[in-house]
């Protein structure tokens, strides 16, 4: 296998960036992106979780209820909602619980590789989230 060298100037000297350096970087950049729709996919799962949780709560008052699935609407009795209810909101917590834990796998990976590729290229490689 070819070994790609390019060169970059560290504090007056030159640095070598082997293949195995940049393929780091490249890991890090999909990480860092794959990290955000992590986060973006636990916001919209915690949003659905909290309706849910609001739909029970006024379930109390309701006795028939109309439930809209995608574009349809269907009438559910009230054993058939709270049950159909219960069953979401589980449901949602165990897809919550797979994210976060697949969200904490990604940041134990992309804090080994902060501080290889740091280690190696000092304030010369910038790897910090940027601020929106």
């Amino acid at each position: 296998m070819l070994d790609c060298i390019n060169s970059l100037q560290i504090g007056g000297e030159d640095t070598n960036i082997t293949f195995e350096d940049q393929q780091q970087i490249n890991t890090f950049a999909r990480k860092t992106a794959r990290m955000q729709e992590l986060q973006d996919e636990i916001d919209a799962k915690k949003k659905e979780l909290q309706n849910l949780e609001d739909a029970e709560k006024l379930f109390a008052f309701l006795t028939l209820l109309t439930y809209r699935i995608g574009e349809v609407f269907i009438h559910l009795s009230s054993e058939e909602t709270q049950e159909y209810l219960e069953n979401a909101k589980s449901k949602l917590q165990e897809e919550v619980k797979s994210l976060e834990s697949q969200s904490g796998e990604v940041k134990a990976l992309l804090g080994d590789l902060k501080v290889k590729l740091y280690a190696k290229f000092g304030n010369n490689i910038n790897l910090e989230a940027e601020e929106e």
